[in-house]
């Protein structure tokens, strides 16, 4: 008996990517961690940029020259800073590019299927942990501060003889 597979008519990749827009994923599908990723890493980009800025400022004196000002922001415009602007521009561009890769589309979407599966706490168990959490650090420091105390004594003693 010989059994042979017929095509489906929808087959399930099909299913999945219907409807959806570019990139084969719905626009709503992991809005939210895509939103929460780019933004952590523009953030780090726009901290490394002003970093990137002060070095060339700092070190070059050719990137201090300035050719006029941004009207409205009042921002001079200088080499470290259209330097710096191009690299963050080029930044924000490849960190777009890389969440619109599939890979890393269905791992941030996946993060977000699982975070709306959490039970997050209450406020009350929250602040009740928190209370119990600080606790625990004063009595732990207080431990420690009084150990370290019995013990620098101790250590005076067997080295020099006496404790004052």
């Amino acid at each position: 008996m010989k059994m042979t597979a017929e095509p489906q008519a929808n087959p399930p990749e099909a299913a999945v990517n219907e409807g959806a827009g570019e990139g084969g994923y719905k626009p709503d599908q992991g809005r939210h961690a895509r939103m929460a990723a780019f933004w952590a890493v523009v953030l780090l980009g726009l901290f490394g940029c002003s970093f990137l800025h002060g070095a060339l400022v700092g070190n070059f004196a050719s990137t201090r020259e300035s050719f006029g000002e941004v009207p409205i922001v009042g921002v001079a415009l200088t080499p470290a800073f259209l330097i710096s602007a191009l690299v963050f521009a080029v930044g924000v561009w490849q960190t777009r590019r890389w969440q619109s890769r599939p890979k890393m589309a269905d791992l941030l979407i996946d993060t977000e299927s699982e975070l709306r599966k959490v039970t997050w706490p209450t406020l009350e168990a929250i602040v009740n942990s928190s209370m119990v959490v600080g606790i625990c650090v004063v009595l732990i420091g207080a431990f420690l501060a009084f150990a370290d105390l019995f013990l620098a004594r101790v250590m005076k003693y067997v080295l020099f003889g006496s404790v004052e």
